[in-house]
């Protein structure tokens, strides 16, 4: 069975990413790439569909133990996890070394006291848990081979027991099993290796230089963070995060790492994040350009440019990772999903709505780029004046919102103010000089937008914005009015939004929810079920309480929800009030982008303790 959503660390290689449980099994890994299939889908249903657990051996009635303690090793994306047992301590590292041909994860375990009885357990499954693959030895060497796939299991323990030592490695059940002991300074590395099955074999591993180098790795990327305020040590585990959701041959940078990790234990809202939302990935690009990382925001815009090139009229709001457009959302109907919780989905059928907001926020992160001085592209400045020609037919119309509703298009307020920004940055652009477009016809356009907003997005008897036009509900995305300009944050109107959306969209433990996800007509996402706290609107939360001099208060709400991250610092989409647990895919770059985005907001106010 899956451990819970925070039991898992993340290891990656800027390509792809596996999940490692808290007993030392990996339950999730796609290769070779983040949006391939999965040949370790347990997270997903069971032992049967796939694992490799490395630790000390256990009785099978017993289960396997969690590690007695785990970190990552400084500021790095090795992890680290140590048992205490009565025999002595092991430690076992897992990582994927930055990629330089065969992707590969290499775990090496070490004896740290005693004398430790181990076991490593292999089930490959190809397919997301479906195809049992071929496993035969081919010149000393296990391989797994399935159609196009092949995967290579190399460890240095049959080296030191003799290769053919059946009491070593053994196959049984379709897994294949390493038992050996580890003493006081052993060190032994295990290694898979992902491979086309046509090609030949790839190089021997060697776990110890892979090492070293990873561990060169993270500490030359993290020396270039400029950020050196009180939460450090948060933010630098948020980029880390992000450095490694970002697909290093494109600058692609996915959502999560995971599909159909649950927004409720047991219900439908299972959705594949493994791919580039327009959305995420511009305001991730915001988070890179404040903190110093101007390399991946270059290769962010080069990326959306490809993507995009040729049909700005048709701008999706996600794409694959090199940049595809055709995402087919099906199902895996032999996956019983994450704690029972079905269908399990692959692709994405959101891929094609209209979310007019995404063109402010592209348009948004284009206009950072370009005043923080990223190196000039004329064609970048082209696609902003052909979003906006596109825009200035489409603003008025109806779409899907920023949260994807599989229900009734509306006039999302949101998706209005965001259209407002694309015209209000365009603007900007062409005064600079550096773009030409007809100034006073945009202007104009500019002030239609926050009129028609101000006058049907806005209920003046609660003195609150609404989520859409002619509808009470609220939405927490009306937060980033003020943070985008549309309105000072002094405005009655913002402080009175702010005030009704902690009044109406707080939960118990004082999260915020995206918006009420009540049965009835009034439903808006069209989908049975409820759903957990919306981290990132909780972080916008905070934002805005700074913006409105409540300084405190919105520093004790981010110190709070710092405290929800696992104890690696962590976090999925969601948080589940009722059951006090971490829910959705995970880790959630639209939860760590907006953690990042706080701590500047505080430290530059001065809200922090100690």
């Amino acid at each position: 069975m899956a451990g819970r959503i925070e039991d898992y660390a993340l290891i990656g290689d800027m390509q792809t990413a596996a999940l490692v449980c808290r007993d030392g099994t990996v339950d999730w890994l796609c290769l070779p790439r983040f949006d391939s299939q999965a040949i370790f889908a347990g997270l997903l249903g069971t032992e049967d569909h796939g694992f490799w657990r490395v630790g000390p051996a256990h009785a099978p009635e017993a289960g396997a133990p969690a590690a007695t303690r785990r970190r990552y090793r400084g500021d790095s994306l090795v992890l680290e996890s140590e048992w205490d047992t009565p025999q002595g301590t092991v430690r076992v590292t897992d990582f994927m070394p930055p990629r330089d041909g065969a992707p590969q994860v290499i775990r090496i375990v070490e004896g740290v006291s005693g004398r430790v009885p181990m076991r490593s357990a292999l089930r490959m499954r190809f397919s997301y848990g479906r195809i049992v693959p071929w496993v035969h030895r081919r010149n000393g060497r296990l391989v797994g081979v399935a159609g196009p796939d092949s995967v290579w299991f190399d460890t240095d323990v049959l080296e030191a027991a003799g290769e053919e030592d059946d009491l070593t490695t053994f196959g049984q059940d379709l897994t294949t099993y390493t038992d050996f002991d580890v003493s006081e300074g052993d060190r032994f590395g295990f290694t898979l290796s992902w491979q086309p099955s046509h090609k030949e074999p790839p190089p021997l591993p060697e776990p110890e230089q892979a090492l070293a180098a990873t561990d060169d790795f993270w500490r030359e990327w993290v020396a270039l963070c400029t950020y050196h305020g009180p939460y450090r040590e948060a933010v630098i585990r948020s980029l880390i995060t992000l450095k490694a959701l970002t697909y290093a041959p494109t600058g692609g940078i996915v959502a999560a790492p995971t599909t159909s990790l649950p927004e409720e234990i047991g219900g439908v809202r299972n959705w594949d994040y493994r791919y580039t939302w327009l959305r995420d990935a511009a305001i991730t690009l915001s988070s890179l350009l404040r903190t110093g990382y101007r390399e991946e925001a270059r290769a962010w815009r080069e990326w959306l440019l490809r993507a995009v090139a040729g049909d700005p009229e048709n701008l999706q709001i996600m794409y694959g990772i090199a940049g595809e457009r055709e995402l087919g959302e099906a199902e895996l109907d032999w996956l019983p999903g994450y704690e029972n919780s079905a269908p399990v989905r692959v692709g994405n059928g959101a891929a094609h709505q209209l979310q007019l907001d995404v063109y402010g926020e592209t348009i948004e992160a284009l206009h950072l780029a370009h005043m923080t001085g990223l190196s000039r592209n004329d064609y970048a400045s082209q696609l902003q004046l052909k979003l906006i020609s596109y825009l200035e037919n489409h603003w008025n119309q109806p779409d899907e919102g920023i949260w994807e509703v599989r229900g009734p298009r509306r006039h999302f307020v949101h998706s209005k103010v965001m259209a407002w920004v694309a015209v209000d940055r365009t603007i900007k652009l062409v005064e600079s000089g550096d773009a030409e477009g007809p100034l006073e016809r945009w202007r104009e356009l500019r002030d239609d937008i926050h009129r028609d907003v101000c006058e049907k997005g806005y209920d003046p008897e609660r003195n609150t914005f609404t989520q859409s036009y002619g509808s009470q509900e609220l939405d927490a995305s009306l937060l980033l009015i003020p943070q985008v300009g549309f309105l000072p944050p002094d405005d009655k109107r913002v402080i009175g939004t702010i005030e009704a959306i902690q009044r109406e969209l707080s939960t118990p433990d004082g999260f915020i929810l995206r918006y009420p996800t009540h049965p009835g007509e009034d439903n808006v996402d069209g989908l049975a079920g409820d759903e957990g706290a919306f981290l990132a609107c909780s972080f916008w939360m905070a934002d805005d309480l700074a913006m409105i001099g409540r300084v405190e208060e919105a520093r004790q709400l981010f110190e709070k929800l710092l405290s929800l991250r696992n104890d690696l610092g962590l976090l999925a989409e969601e948080w589940d009030s009722k059951h006090q647990r971490q829910v959705g895919n995970f880790p959630q770059a639209f939860s760590h982008v907006p953690l990042i985005d706080t701590a500047l907001r505080l430290t530059a106010s001065g809200a922090y303790g100690g």
